[in-house]
């Protein structure tokens, strides 16, 4: 029983250390880069796109002096809030997400630059 109990330990903190380690801000830092051209993050100030700061616990379509698509606007008006887990989804390919988006961005499709780049939004979140 000990013995279970010590793996079960040891397996949960190497998915810790591992989940902190897909998590770097300062990696994330250099994949929003492709995002700059339409997005900021460390400040609140609409582009193409807007402001990223604060993102995390937004409800979708909601940042204020931003003109977002009506298919933004509905996705917010039925419960889409952005968190880990749907940033996650939207990254990966924002149109299958939500239908209709301005957004023209294709997506990220390794699995540890969406962590990172959410690590590094997540930086300017209000906590």
């Amino acid at each position: 029983m000990r013995s279970i109990a010590l793996l079960f330990a040891i397996s949960a903190a190497g998915m810790l250390v591992s989940n902190a380690q897909a998590q770097d801000a300062a990696a994330g830092e250099k994949v929003f880069t492709k995002c700059k051209a339409c997005h900021v993050a460390d400040k609140d100030e609409n582009r193409v796109g807007p402001s990223l700061m604060g993102v995390i616990g937004r409800t979708a379509g909601t940042h204020p002096n931003y003109q977002y698509s009506p298919a933004m606007k509905e996705a917010g008006e039925k419960g889409l809030v952005w968190s880990n887990e749907t940033l996650t989804q939207y990254l990966k390919d924002p149109k299958a997400m939500v239908k209709g988006t301005k957004m023209a961005f294709a997506g990220l499709k390794d699995d540890k630059d969406i962590a990172n780049v959410i690590a590094y939004l997540d930086q300017f979140s209000k906590k």
